[in-house]
């Protein structure tokens, strides 16, 4: 079945104006009945409300420059559950002498205590500066004395040269709002796109030409009111892809002359090849010439000589995890440190490539973290990752030298995320990327009963592919909750825990096991789950209104689980478990339980197969049927019985 995910992307550019009048930029007076509210009206179960929330951005006429002004006042009914909003931070950019700067931060917690309104204001000394990379500094501060039924409020502005992308605003959070705006003024003769997804309409909006701060200005004005938080759904990549959000990119200007900025894609690749930090660095094709290892030169096939250089710098060169399009410290200094952010480490790639005579060209994308490309507005600040292609024949591979565990076609799973945009030196082209190299997964139990009647074993889980990539972030993240989870995954008494990557790639971690609780006694029977720990507990495809959004897995994949156990001598199985197999028309799902005695062993095996990476919504039912019907087999319990 051929799965096409269509999303709809709006650059508004009409005038229009709303029949009802909204004074937007009017911020009301702190109101001591909020403190004594229980619960939101719009969600009864959430931790924390909006109760007003302003996002202004203002180009100044005098000076050019983009001053964002911001008010937020929450409400918290339950602080462990809202800790998101128990901190602040107003990221920073900059870029050489150019530098965003905050000013006028204000922020107060308000509480009720014997009748009265506490305000407690946020002390200088608790704010800081955070260096997260070369462009972003980050201002954070925490609200203290937060309580339940607190309310915070906070309002700072920052003022930035960066006038050319208008920073993306959510409207559509996980936190209910009484009320969100957001506004847009610019001089008339500075024009820009303003980008428009989602599903929500403002209650008030107006666009027009109005006289403001003295001279002509266009403005963009949408509030919002009673917005209930956003639901996600289970399978998704990234949800802020389906949010209502707005963001504006500069069109055009016109003082004495129309100048036009947005763009077409070509003209980015043209901008990029003439920067210092992307064109200029690709140029320096000496080093290339320098570093090319001894032997690769010689080698006949095209795809022998990219597969050996990908290779070495795969293995010479660490990521520094900094993403982005354009190198921070330069190709020169990855090669004395041997770590780099992605642009220096994968166009270093590129060079190398094209040093050996290989067509090759750097593909600039949007991870999965970052949401999906917007191709209706082309904008280089909607692209934060670069990875490396090479044309072999007809077809276009892909390579990211910053995952040790990555190879051709093979690439981590934060990649994946549905375009990319190569960008040769003659012409621009949009690459479609499906992750279309399935994972396996193996999960494996061998067991047999002790002599005080509990469970003792040992437990293997491999995997592969972009499953593999996935379990090896994670353990590189915090190696003690990645095996923490095993724990507290299964109830599982877990020892010796073994976490390693495989020298073909997978990453597998083997471990001891006993338990206690595995086994019920019923006179002279013992019940048991064959399944033991393994056994599918739950439907995870437990939605139960209608499914909004597509599925998305990392990959299409297999995953296999098998429990050899032992049975204890002198007993026997009563009724062996039934086998079951259910698969969809197109065969695209698939899944199996098998159960078949093998001497004193009995050896159950479940195997699930999802073909494809992503599915419509339309599959949801499917899913949901056989997930359904494997949780059934796999609660399946057999009796062993004394001869």
């Amino acid at each position: 079945m051929k799965k096409i995910l269509l999303i709809a992307f709006t650059s508004i550019n009409i005038i229009f104006i709303d029949a009802q009048k909204q004074e937007f930029l009017n911020t009301p007076k702190f109101n001591e009945a909020d403190l004594s509210k229980q619960k939101s009206v719009l969600d009864e179960n959430a931790p924390a409300e909006i109760l007003y929330k302003s996002v202004h951005f203002n180009i100044d006429s005098n000076n050019g420059t983009l001053q964002k002004k911001a008010f937020y006042r929450v409400k918290i009914y339950d602080k462990d559950k809202a800790e998101d909003w128990l901190n602040l931070e107003i990221p920073l950019y900059q870029n050489g002498s150019d530098k965003e700067s905050v000013s006028r931060i204000k922020a107060f917690t308000y509480n009720l205590e014997n009748g009265s309104v506490l305000t407690t204001k946020v002390d200088k000394s608790s704010k800081y500066k955070s260096k997260e990379n070369k462009y972003i500094e980050v201002t954070k501060f925490a609200f203290p004395n937060v309580k339940n039924g607190s309310v915070i409020e906070y309002e700072y502005e920052v003022t930035s040269p960066f006038t050319y992308a208008i920073p993306q605003i959510l409207i559509e959070s996980d936190t209910p709002s009484l009320y969100t705006e957001y506004v847009l003024d610019s001089p008339a003769n500075v024009s820009y796109n303003v980008n428009y997804t989602g599903s929500l309409n403002p209650k008030y909006r107006q666009v027009e030409e109005k006289m403001l701060y003295g001279t002509n200005y266009r403005t963009y004005r949408f509030g919002y009111e009673n917005l209930k938080g956003f639901k996600t759904e289970k399978f998704i990549k990234n949800d802020r892809n389906y949010r209502t959000k707005i963001s504006a990119e500069l069109h055009s200007t016109n003082f004495r002359e129309l100048k036009l900025y947005s763009s077409s894609w070509d003209k980015i690749k043209d901008r990029l090849y003439e920067n210092e930090d992307f064109g200029d660095e690709l140029k320096r094709t000496k080093l290339a010439k320098e570093n090319m290892p001894a032997g690769i030169l010689d080698l006949h096939s095209e795809s022998e000589k990219a597969d050996a250089i990908f290779k070495y710098v795969q293995k010479t060169f660490t990521w520094n995890k900094y993403s982005g399009v354009r190198t921070e410290d330069g190709i020169k200094k990855l090669l004395e440190t041997k770590t780099g952010n992605a642009a220096e480490i994968n166009l270093f790639l590129v060079m190398m490539l094209r040093e050996a005579g290989l067509k090759a060209d750097p593909l600039l994308i949007s991870t999965v973290g970052n949401g999906m490309i917007n191709l209706a507005s082309p904008n280089v600040s909607n692209l934060n990752f670069v990875i490396a292609t090479v044309k072999l024949g007809d077809n276009f591979h892909l390579y990211d030298a910053t995952s040790k565990q990555s190879s051709i076609d093979m690439l981590p799973p934060r990649d994946w995320n549905g375009l990319g945009i190569l960008l040769s030196k003659d012409k621009v082209q949009q690459i479609s990327m499906t992750n279309a190299k399935p994972s396996f997964s193996y999960l494996t139990a061998v067991a047999k009963m002790n002599e005080d009647g509990g469970i003792s074993g040992t437990y293997s889980d491999k995997d592969t592919g972009s499953y593999a990539m996935s379990a090896k972030e994670s353990y590189d993240d915090n190696m003690e909750k990645y095996k923490k989870q095993y724990k507290d995954n299964f109830s599982i008494d877990f020892t010796n825990i073994d976490s390693k990557v495989l020298e073909n790639g997978d990453f597998e971690s083997t471990m001891n096991f006993t338990s206690e609780n595995l086994i019920d006694r019923i006179g002279k029977k013992m019940i048991i789950n064959p399944m033991l720990f393994l056994n599918k507990n739950s439907n995870e495809f437990d939605q139960t209104e209608e499914r909004k959004y597509p599925i998305d897995f990392i990959s299409g994949y297999t995953k296999a689980k098998k429990v050899i156990f032992e049975i204890p001598e002198g007993y026997v199985i009563e009724e062996m478990p039934k086998n079951k197999k259910i698969v969809t028309d197109d065969k695209e799902i698939e899944y199996s339980y098998m159960a078949e005695q093998k001497g004193n062993k009995l050896e159950v095996t479940s195997t699930t197969k999802v073909l494809s990476p992503d599915y419509p919504k339309e599959y949801y039912p499917a899913f949901k049927q056989i997930w359904g019907v494997a949780s059934k087999s796999e609660n399946q319990v057999i009796s062993l019985i004394k001869k």
